[in-house]
């Protein structure tokens, strides 16, 4: 029996004025936020985690990243983008949370900046950037990541694309969904990491760095 939006959104906890006004901009002017339901499971799951330094690959508005710092106020959290409108909005939106001092904005493309210079290692690592490019990421960063850290990974589903065959996949999105695909499988047989997908929001895989 499928279980309805409604229930899984009563689960949900409140969130604060500025959270709710960013959720309201991300959906009047199409930017790709987290959605509530695989958020609300991140969330969670770093909460059991608890991990000291944070690594995000695209940072969008900021969003999750003023999320996971307040959820973890002990946390410090890392956050890369290359989109200059975006880096502008979330500089915007950063400067009213009462968890700026725990977020570093870094400018740039993810597979050019160098991260070590902040951090020489991370507990964890969210990625939710260019989706074609997840197995390159995974092969940057992976190895700033602890021996029993976790790569968290979203957009996996790619809103139902990644379930159909490649001949009902719009022309314009197949390059994405094969580099999707194959890295779906490569990280799946990689004996390196304990990988699970979660079949929530758009799709969250989840990899334990053994």
């Amino acid at each position: 029996m499928a279980i309805s939006d409604a229930y899984t959104k009563s689960f949900i906890q409140p969130r604060s004025v500025l959270l709710m006004e960013m959720e309201q901009f991300a959906e009047e002017n199409y930017v790709p936020i987290m959605q509530l339901p695989a958020i609300e499971i991140l969330l969670q799951m770093l909460r059991i985690q608890n991990p000291a330094t944070i690594l995000e690959i695209g940072s969008a508005i900021g969003y999750s990243a003023i999320r996971m710092a307040e959820t973890l106020p002990q946390s410090k959290i890392v956050t890369i983008e290359r989109d200059e409108t975006r880096i502008e909005q979330a500089k915007q939106f950063l400067s009213r949370s009462t968890v700026k001092d725990n977020i570093v904005l870094l400018e740039g493309d993810a597979l050019e900046v160098d991260v070590r210079s902040i951090y020489p290692s991370f507990d964890a690592v969210f990625i939710d950037a260019a989706k074609g490019q997840y197995k390159k990421f995974f092969e940057k960063y992976s190895p700033l990541v602890k021996k029993g850290g976790i790569l968290y990974i979203d957009n996996m589903y790619m809103h139902g694309l990644s379930n159909l065959d490649m001949k009902d996949v719009p022309r314009r999105k197949r390059t994405m969904i094969r580099n999707l695909h194959q890295f779906a499988e490569w990280i799946i047989a990689n004996p390196e990491y304990q990988s699970t997908f979660f079949p929530v929001g758009d799709g969250l895989l989840i990899c334990i760095k053994r």
